[in-house]
Order: C-alpha cells, then sequence, then structure tokens
C-alpha cells in the first residue's frame, strides 16, 4: 500500500522526502501529469513507485504523509490527487 502527502504539505515543500526515497517516488507538482490549474504547490507520491517502505514518514516536517489506509479523514481526497498527479 502506498503512502500519501496531503495537505500540510501545501506551501512548505521541504523535499527531505525526496532526498530519503529509494524509489524516487516522489516528486514536486511541476514534474507530475496534473493540469497546472489542478496542481497544488507540494510534492507528491507516484503510488505506483512507492516501495512502502515509510523513509518518507520521519523526514517530513508537518507531518503530511500517511500510509493510505491511515489518511486522516479530512484529507482522503489527496489519495486521488496523488494518484491522478501520475495517471
Amino acid at each position: 500500500m502506498p503512502h500519501v502527502i496531503t495537505q500540510p504539505c501545501i506551501d512548505v515543500v521541504d523535499k527531505a522526502c525526496i532526498e530519503v526515497c529509494p524509489s524516487e517516488a516522489i516528486h514536486l507538482a511541476d514534474d507530475t501529469n496534473l493540469p497546472e490549474g489542478e496542481r497544488k504547490n507540494m510534492c507528491y507520491i507516484n503510488p505506483d513507485e512507492c516501495a512502502d517502505c515509510g523513509a518518507c514518514v520521519d523526514e517530513c516536517p508537518v507531518e503530511a504523509i500517511f500510509p493510505e489506509d491511515e489518511v486522516p479523514e479530512q484529507w482522503v481526497e489527496f489519495i486521488e490527487l496523488n494518484a491522478k498527479a501520475f495517471a
């Protein structure tokens, strides 16, 4: 099950998660397939590339990264947003 980056990352974009991701599954908004008007200023995890190792979770300074099945209810739309970014 992949991890998901959620709302707290918006406008923070610390990039520490990118540096520790062994599968290189984390990308900046400009490196996604989202149309410019739908992109949020945040990092995104490609669910097909995520190794589900959790290395990114501890590196996130704003606690924005969760396993898909543990995403808080108020941010559940970010599951689809991360997936759509790489569709």
